[in-house]
C-alpha cells in the first residue's frame, strides 16, 4: 500500500491544518482544504500564501516554488472523496467520531483516515466505524513545517499496512515518523511529564527556586528549563494534560498532577499569555546573582572513581591521586568529600560532605547541597555552584533519571522501541538527547539506585523502577 501520489484532504484550517497543507503541497500533493466555518479555508490559504512570500525575501524559496504550491492547495466547502484525510480538528473525542462518520459515507473502501489528535485514543476514536482498520494517528508538531517529528499511531484495529504506509508518506515529506502504539500520551507526551513534574516536586518541597531549577536544567543542555517552558505552554494548557494522562493511567501515582501548578492555574496566573506564571513578563526569569567564591586552596586531593566524570576531574585537577576501585565518583579534599550524586542525600555521609549534580555539560550552572567549603572546586570544571535543599537528586540527576525510567516503561509496554523514544525527544520536544543515549552515558545501575533512594525517600509509587530498567545489563 502506498499513499506517494495520493490526493489529500486536510480538515481544520486552523494553525495545525495550515501547517499540514503546506507540508503536503510542498511535496507535490493535490490538497483540498476544508473548515466548517465559513471562510476559515480561503484566509489560511491567504496566510500561507503571505508566510510563503516572507520566505522568498528571505531567500529560503523561489518564487516559482511558492505559486506551485499554492496552485495545489484548493479551499473546499464539502467533504469530497480522496485517498487520504488528515483531520485537524477540536481535541473532543464525540466530535471526531462524528466526523469519520461522516467521512466513511463519502470514501472509498480503501481510503485511510489520519487522526492528527495529540492525546486521543485512537482506538477509542474508530470504535464505530465500519472500518476501523483504515484509521491510524498521525500526530504532527507545531510548527508542522519546521518540526521534524510525526508519531505514527495504531490503534488496536488499524490495519500494519495503513500504518506502514502513512510512515512511508511522513518521510517522504521529509519528516521522520516513529511507530507508537496509542496508549495515554503517545511516546513525547507521556515521556516528557518528568521534565515538568520533577521541576514542581522541587518547588513543592522548596528546594530551590525557578529560576536555578531552569537555569540548572539549561545547563544540562535543554533550551528552555521547565518553569519557562511550562509558563510558555500556559500552565491551564500543561495541567490539563497532565490530568489527561493521570485519568488515563488510572490514577497511576507516577502522573499525579502538582499543588503548586494548580494554585497557579487557580490565581489565573497562566504564563506568558497573562503576563505572569513562574515569572513576570516581559522581563522573564530574573538573572541569577554571579557566583563569587574564593579560589580553592591547595589540600590533599585524591579523585575518585572511574568513568568519563572522574577523568574529567582528574584532568582539572591534576595535582590530584587517584582511587579507581571507589564506589564513589568525585574528590576527597583532605578530610572533605565532594561527591557525585547517586540519590542519598549529603547529610547521609556525615559532616564535611557536599553532593553536586550529574553535569551534562562541559560548563554552566550546577546544584549542589551540603557543607559549602569544597564546591569551590566545580569552579576548576568549569561549573557554577547553585545551592538547593538537601533533597535525593539534586536537579538534573533526578529529572533525566526519571525520564529514562519513563522511556524504559513506554518500551517494556510496547508502545514504541528505543530508537523511536530517543528520536520523538529530540526531534518532537528538542531535548539535547534521548533518553537511551543518557542511559548509555550514565548506565543502568546508577539511574536504578538513585530512584530506589527517591522512592524511599518519598515512600509512593512515584518513583518506582521500571522493570524493563531494572533487567538492563549494568
Amino acid at each position: 500500500m502506498t499513499l506517494n501520489d495520493s490526493r489529500i484532504l486536510i480538515i481544520g484550517a486552523g494553525l495545525m491544518g495550515a501547517g499540514i497543507a503546506q507540508v503536503a503541497a510542498q511535496a507535490g500533493h493535490a490538497v483540498l482544504l476544508f473548515d466548517t466555518r465559513a471562510g476559515a479555508a480561503e484566509a489560511a490559504k491567504a496566510k500561507l500564501a503571505q508566510t510563503l512570500d516572507g520566505l522568498v525575501i528571505k531567500g529560503k524559496l523561489t518564487a516559482d516554488a511558492v505559486q506551485a504550491t499554492l496552485a495545489r492547495i484548493t479551499p473546499v466547502d464539502a467533504l469530497a472523496p480522496v485517498d487520504l484525510v488528515i483531520e485537524a480538528i477540536v481535541e473532543n473525542l464525540d466530535v471526531k467520531r462524528a466526523l469519520f462518520a461522516e467521512l466513511e459515507a463519502v470514501l472509498t473502501p480503501e481510503a485511510v483516515i489520519a487522526t492528527n489528535t495529540s492525546s486521543i485514543s485512537v482506538t477509542a476514536l474508530a470504535r464505530d466505524m465500519k472500518r476501523p482498520e483504515r484509521l491510524v494517528g498521525m500526530h504532527f508538531f507545531n510548527p508542522v513545517p519546521l518540526m521534524k517529528l510525526v508519531e505514527v499511531v495504531s490503534g488496536l484495529g488499524t490495519s500494519p499496512d495503513v500504518a506502514q504506509a502513512v510512515f512511508d508518506l511522513a518521510g517522504r515529506w521529509g519528516k521522520t515518523a516513529v511507530h507508537a502504539r496509542s496508549t495515554p500520551g503517545f511516546i513525547v507526551n507521556r515521556i516528557a511529564r518528568p521534565y515538568y513534574a520533577e521541576a514542581l516536586m522541587l518547588l513543592q518541597d522548596r528546594a530551590a527556586t525557578p529560576e536555578v531549577i531552569d537555569a540548572c536544567l539549561r545547563a544540562a543542555g535543554f533550551r528552555m528549563g521547565p518553569c519557562e517552558l511550562m509558563d510558555l505552554i500556559g500552565h491551564d494548557t500543561n495541567f490539563a494534560v497532565t490530568n489527561s494522562v493521570f485519568a488515563a493511567n488510572f490514577f497511576d501515582r507516577r502522573f499525579t498532577p502538582s499543588l503548586v501548578q494548580q494554585e497557579l492555574v487557580d490565581a489565573g496566573f497562566l504564563g506568558r499569555k497573562t503576563g505572569r506564571g513562574f515569572y513576570r513578563y516581559p522581563e522573564g526569569a530574573p538573572a541569577l546573582p554571579i557566583v563569587s567564591i574564593a579560589p580553592p586552596r591547595a589540600a590533599r586531593l585524591v579523585v575518585h572513581g572511574r568513568g568519563a566524570l572522574a577523568e574529567r576531574i582528574a584532568a582539572n585537577v591534576p595535582e590530584g591521586l587517584r582511587e579507581f576501585d571507589s564506589d564513589w565518583v568525585g574528590l576527597a579534599i583532605d578530610g572533605r568529600q565532594l561527591r557525585l550524586t547517586d540519590g542519598r542525600c549529603a547529610r547521609d555521609f556525615g559532616p564535611g560532605t557536599a553532593v553536586f549534580d550529574l553535569p551534562l555539560a562541559p560548563v554552566g550552572d550546577i546544584a549542589y547541597a551540603g557543607d559549602p567549603a569544597t564546591v569551590a572546586w566545580l569552579t576548576r570544571l568549569g561549573l557554577v555552584p547553585r545551592a538547593v535543599a538537601d533533597l535525593p537528586g539534586l536537579v538534573v540527576a533526578r529529572t533525566i533519571g526519571m525520564l529514562i525510567n519513563e522511556a524504559a516503561d513506554a518500551v517494556s509496554q510496547g508502545v514504541c522501541d528505543e530508537a523511536g523514544a530517543d528520536a520523538a525527544m529530540k526531534l518532537g520536544v528538542n531535548y539535547p538527547a534521548g533518553p537511551f543515549e543518557w542511559l548509555a552515558f550514565w548506565s543502568a545501575a546508577p539511574v536504578v539506585a538513585l530512584l530506589d533512594r527517591l522512592d524511599q525517600h518519598y515512600c509512593g509509587e512515584r518513583y518506582r523502577v521500571s522493570p524493563y530498567l531494572r533487567r538492563l545489563p549494568t
